[in-house]
C-alpha cells in the first residue's frame, strides 16, 4: 500500500532539515519509557497508541538494580519505591502448600546497589504515563501502514490521519503493526531473512489478574512488610501458578498453562485476540480449585482470588517466544516486543518472554535506554546512513543481553514444566551450590544502563556493573569535543597575542 507516492522516488537531498522528529508507535511500557527519556532530551517526539484508552490490565512486575539507575536519573525512583514492595525471596511450593525451596535475593542491595521489588503493573503504568505530557500522546491511532525513504517517514492511521517524522520507533507489542509493515516491505524487496518470515511459536497460556484491596484478616500475608512471593508447581498437571502481595494490599496472581499439541490447537483461534475477560472465563473455571498460600488457616484457592478480582481486570494471553533478527531498516527501528516476543514478568500486554523468567519488561526498558542514547548522539541533520548506523550500534549493544534474557526465560520455563528436564532443573535449583547461585545473580543484575545526557548515578554495589557501549561512546565523543574546543581556544588566544595592536582614526585600540 502506497501512502505517499512521493516517498517512493526521493529526489530531494538525503537529509532531514532539523533535529530529527521521532514517532513512537505504542504506549506500552517500552513506548512510555522512551517517551519519558526523550522528554528530557533535545529530541522532539510524539506517541501514537492504537487503543482509545489504556486498560489497567496485567498483574505485577519485578524490577531490580538493572533499571534503578534509569529511574533515579528520571527522578521517579522514590515514587516507584513508594508503590512497590521489596522482594527478598521467591518461594517455590507444591500443591500441599509446602515450601520446597526458596530463591534468596536478600544480598542484592549490597552486591548491586539496589534490592529487587514488585510493583503492580497498573501503578507502574500510571507513573510512566505521568512522565509524558498528555499533548504528546495520541490514543485511538491504529497504524495501517508506513512509508519511509531518504527524506522522511510517514504513518497512516485507521481514522484517515497521516503523520510525518524522521524516525519511526515500533514499540507496539508482539503483533507490532510497524514490524508487520516493515517486514512486508523487506519481503517484497527479498531482504527479509527466512527466520523472520514465520508465525510466532507459542507454548503457554497465561491468565492474570489483581484483586481489589483485601482485609489483612482474609489474607494475612498482606500484613507482612516484604512481598510474599509464592510459586506453586502443579502435581501431574500442565500448570504452575503464582501470587504475590503488593503495597496497595492487593494480591497479584498468574496461572500458566503449558500447552501440548492438542491444547495448542484449542487455543490457536485466540492467537490474535485482545487481552480481556472474554477469553478468560473458561480458563478461570478450569483453575478455580488450585491451592494458594495466604497465611490464613482457611485453605484459599485461585478461585478466591478470581472472585476478589474485578472481571474486567482479568485477562488471558498466549505467550509467544522468539527473538527476531531484523530490528531496523532505513528510518524504522523496533524496541521491546517489536524485536523480540516474550511476555515478560507477571505480566504485561506488550512483552512476550516467558513470564516465569521475569525478563520482558526489564528488557524493553533497557532497549529504550540504549536507543535513546544513540538518537541523542545523532547530528542535527542526520542522513539515512547516519540513522541506520545508530540503529546498528543499538542492536549490537542490546542483542547479546536480549538473547541471554531469552535463554534465561526458557530455563525458568523448563524449571516449571512437569517432565524429566523440569525435574532435573528443579532438583538443581533446590540444591544449587552457593557459588553457582551467586554467579547467576551477577549475570542477571550487572547490566545497569544509564542515559548519558542526564546526570549519572554513582554505583554503590560491591559487584562492578557491565560495560554499556552507548554510554562509553557518548562520553568519549564528549571528551573528544571538549579537547578540540580547548585546542581551538588556545589557538585563538595565541593568535590574538601574536597580532600587533592597531589604533584606528578614533583612537580605539584593537588587535
Amino acid at each position: 500500500m502506497e501512502i505517499n507516492p512521493a516517498f517512493q522516488n526521493i529526489k530531494r537531498p538525503n537529509l532531514a532539515p532539523k533535529i530529527p522528529t521521532v514517532i513512537i508507535v505504542g504506549a506500552g511500557i517500552a513506548g512510555l519509557t522512551l517517551g519519558m527519556i526523550l522528554e528530557r532530551s533535545k529530541i522532539p517526539y510524539a506517541i501514537y497508541e492504537r487503543t482509545p484508552r489504556v486498560k489497567p490490565l496485567g498483574s505485577a512486575m519485578f524490577f531490580n538494580a538493572t533499571t534503578a539507575k534509569l529511574f533515579k536519573q528520571c527522578g521517579i525512583y522514590d515514587e516507584m519505591m513508594s508503590i512497590a514492595k521489596l522482594t527478598p525471596s521467591i518461594n517455590i511450593a507444591n500443591e500441599n502448600r509446602e515450601i520446597e525451596y526458596t530463591l534468596d535475593f536478600s544480598k542484592a542491595a549490597d552486591m548491586f546497589g539496589c534490592s529487587g521489588y514488585i510493583v503492580a503493573r497498573p501503578k507502574l503504568y500510571e507513573l510512566l504515563l505521568r512522565q509524558v505530557p498528555s499533548e504528546k500522546i495520541f490514543f485511538g491511532k491504529k497504524i495501517l501502514a508506513l512509508q519511509q525513504g531518504g527524506n522522511g517517514a510517514l504513518i497512516r492511521c485507521s481514522d484517515g490521519s497521516c503523520t510525518e517524522g524522521d524516525i519511526i520507533v515500533g514499540a507496539d507489542g508482539a503483533y507490532s503493526a510497524i514490524r508487520q509493515n516493515l517486514y512486508a516491505q523487506l519481503k517484497k524487496e527479498k531482504k527479509l531473512p527466512a527466520s523472520d518470515d514465520v508465525d510466532l511459536p507459542f507454548s503457554t497460556v497465561c491468565l492474570v489478574g489483581q484483586t481489589r484491596p483485601l482485609d489483612h484478616g482474609i489474607f494475612p500475608n498482606l500484613a507482612l512488610e516484604p512481598c510474599q512471593f509464592f510459586r506453586i508447581l502443579g502435581d501431574n498437571k500442565p500448570y504452575s501458578w503464582t501470587c504475590f502481595t503488593t503495597k496497595q494490599s492487593t494480591v497479584c496472581w498468574m496461572v500458566i498453562q503449558y500447552l501440548d499439541d492438542e491444547s495448542r490447537q484449542e487455543n490457536d483461534p485466540f492467537r490474535n485476540s485482545e487481552w480481556g475477560p472474554e477469553a478468560a472465563n473458561v480458563m478461570c473455571d478450569k483453575v478455580r480449585n488450585f491451592p494458594i498460600i495466604s497465611g490464613s488457616e482457611s485453605p484459599l484457592t485461585i478461585g478466591d482470588l478470581i472472585d476478589w478480582t474485578p472481571r474486567e481486570l482479568i485477562s488471558k494471553v498466549l505467550l509467544e517466544e522468539k527473538v527476531f533478527d531484523t530490528w531496523y531498516n532505513c528510518r524504522t527501528v523496533l524496541i521491546g516486543d517489536g524485536q523480540l516476543t516474550d511476555p515478560g514478568v507477571y505480566t504485561q500486554s506488550s512483552t512476550p518472554f516467558n513470564p516465569a523468567g521475569g525478563s520482558g519488561a526489564n528488557s524493553a526498558i533497557h532497549d529504550a535506554v540504549a536507543l535513546a542514547n544513540r538518537l541523542q548522539a545523532l547530528p542535527d541533520q542526520p542522513s539515512v546512513k547516519d540513522i541506520e548506523k545508530s540503529f546498528r550500534l543499538y542492536k549490537k549493544e542490546r542483542m547479546p543481553w536480549v538473547i541471554e534474557s531469552y535463554n534465561s526465560s526458557l530455563i525458568f520455563k523448563t524449571m516449571l514444566e512437569k517432565n524429566l528436564k523440569g525435574k532435573l532443573m528443579r532438583y538443581f535449583s533446590k540444591n544449587m551450590p552457593a557459588w553457582v547461585a551467586r554467579r547467576m545473580m551477577i549475570r542477571m543484575s550487572i547490566y545497569q544502563p544509564q542515559i548519558y545526557f542526564l546526570p549519572l548515578i554513582e554505583h554503590h554495589g560491591s559487584v562492578p556493573t557491565a560495560r554499556q557501549q552507548s554510554l562509553e561512546d557518548a562520553l568519549k565523543a564528549e571528551e573528544k569535543a571538549r579537547k578540540q574546543a580547548e585546542k581551538e581556544a588556545e589557538r585563538v588566544a595565541k593568535a590574538s597575542k601574536m597580532v600587533p595592536a592597531t589604533v584606528d582614526s578614533d583612537g580605539h585600540i584593537f588587535p
